[in-house]
């Protein structure tokens, strides 16, 4: 048959004076769609530290300003912090009642958010994220395996931690916090002939060769403990390798360009958090949209005061740090207390409902991006240092079965969070079959 005049390849690009500019999916796209009939499936995992405003019955807030609705089921009502949500109702879901029976201390809820790792008295048994496991499932089908974002860069430390991504050893995986030199790695044009690339890579493989040809070696020679730190140190050297592979790969196919006119990268979160949020989002939107990579996390803050994050909501509503909200309900002088807490529980909502809409409004082939991408939202505790009944919400994954518009209460006082990780993995089309010391989904997500 031969093709219609007005046929368009995906890959067809609106060109003009100094800027090419990707299309979204249009129906006269369909013929690329049939030639590449594999479903696409996305994931971000956000978190925000020091959990949630919940204020006890009997006060003037707990009505209006409880994170947590106060009906389950479909019929319930988005409180003051979720409120942006309620045109995005049939898109999202409010998760409680899940734990994470293994976690350890407060403020290493973090550490083990994504991973449900044990760290149980005195252990650190870490163990790898669920967005790495993502990662790996669809390593080579996107030109980055994973993102992974903070406000703060880097990866901390132990229980203040700042990273939710941990690779298959449990080692913590840096993020990026730098808008201009994120886009510039996911986006900007590579510059030389893609022989010239291809050498470099080459010569970078070969030098990585070396090293690893040199540890094993080594190796031999060394006492356990020390073979051990080698071992760690040639599993990091191995990942960059497959790395350089993946990029050698890639290296013949055109990057996507994207429109970020209304992207600000060199926004300063010191002074403008909530614009230096958007464009994280915006970033991982993008992302997802070019198809760059297909899961992503972001770490908007910090546990016990740690990270610039901390000191958002002073900048943005005049009010007590991050950490000192979460503690600060009980003081005389704390300026509305549980209120307070809960006002800065809507920003940071409403940003999240920002980036959900965002991603419901583009086009992807088999409807919105939104329906192609499971969006969790949540903390590693629920009141102050209290790692039970977990503040969850979930957004998109329409065409992965997720089914949304309700509030989800878990039934059993032992229901886990590695139960929800478990079944999103599955949603995912991961082969697994335990997360953690779990076996059971959790099937509210899907019904």
């Amino acid at each position: 048959m031969a093709e219609k005049s007005w046929h368009l390849n995906r890959r067809t690009f609106l060109k003009g004076v100094g800027i090419s500019l990707s299309l979204p999916y249009l129906e006269c796209m369909a013929k690329d769609v049939v030639a590449n009939p594999d479903p696409v499936k996305r994931s971000c995992f956000i978190y925000s530290a020091n959990g949630v405003s919940l204020p006890p019955e009997g006060t003037t807030a707990h009505q209006d300003w409880n994170w947590f609705p106060h009906e389950t089921g479909m019929n319930f009502k988005f409180t003051k912090p979720l409120q942006a949500f309620e045109p995005l109702r049939d898109k999202v879901s409010v998760i409680s009642g899940l734990d994470h029976p293994t976690g350890g201390p407060a403020h290493s809820c973090s550490d083990i958010w994504l991973t449900c790792g044990d760290i149980s008295g005195n252990k650190y048994n870490n163990s790898i994220s669920i967005d790495q496991i993502v990662a790996r499932e669809f390593r080579g089908k996107t030109r980055q395996p994973y993102l992974a974002f903070s406000c703060d860069g880097g990866v901390g430390f132990k229980s203040r931690i700042g990273t939710i991504s941990f690779d298959q050893r449990g080692n913590p995986i840096p993020t990026e916090n730098k808008p201009r030199l994120i886009f510039e790695r996911l986006f900007a044009s590579t510059t030389g002939s893609k022989e010239a690339r291809r050498n470099s890579l080459r010569e970078q493989g070969k030098m990585i060769d070396r090293i690893l040809e040199n540890a094993r070696s080594l190796h031999r020679r060394l006492g356990r403990n020390d073979q051990q730190k080698l071992d760690e140190y040639m599993a990091a050297v191995s990942q960059i390798e497959d790395q350089v592979d993946l990029y050698d790969r890639w290296i013949d196919i055109p990057l996507k360009k994207v429109n970020a006119d209304h992207v600000d990268l060199d926004v300063d979160p010191r002074k403008a958090p909530e614009e230096y949020y958007r464009t994280m989002f915006d970033l991982i939107a993008l992302a997802f949209e070019t198809d760059v990579t297909r899961t992503a996390t972001f770490m908007m803050s910090r546990e016990d005061g740690m990270g610039i994050a901390d000191t958002f909501p002073t900048v943005t509503m005049d009010i007590l740090a991050h950490h000192a909200l979460s503690h600060g309900y009980n003081r005389p002088n704390d300026g509305g207390g549980y209120e307070n807490w809960a006002r800065y529980d809507q920003f940071q909502g409403n940003l999240i409902a920002y980036f959900v809409d965002r991603l419901n409004n583009v086009q992807d082939k088999d409807g919105s991006v939104l329906d192609d991408t499971i969006v969790m939202y949540g903390s590693g505790c629920s009141a102050t240092h209290d790692t039970r009944n977990l503040p969850l919400l979930l957004a998109g994954g329409k065409n992965m079965g997720l089914k949304h518009g309700s509030h989800m209460k878990a039934s059993s006082d032992k229901a886990r969070l590695n139960s929800l990780h478990l079944s999103l993995l599955r949603a995912l089309g991961v082969d697994i079959d335990r997360f953690g010391d779990s076996a059971d989904e959790f099937p509210a997500v899907f019904s």
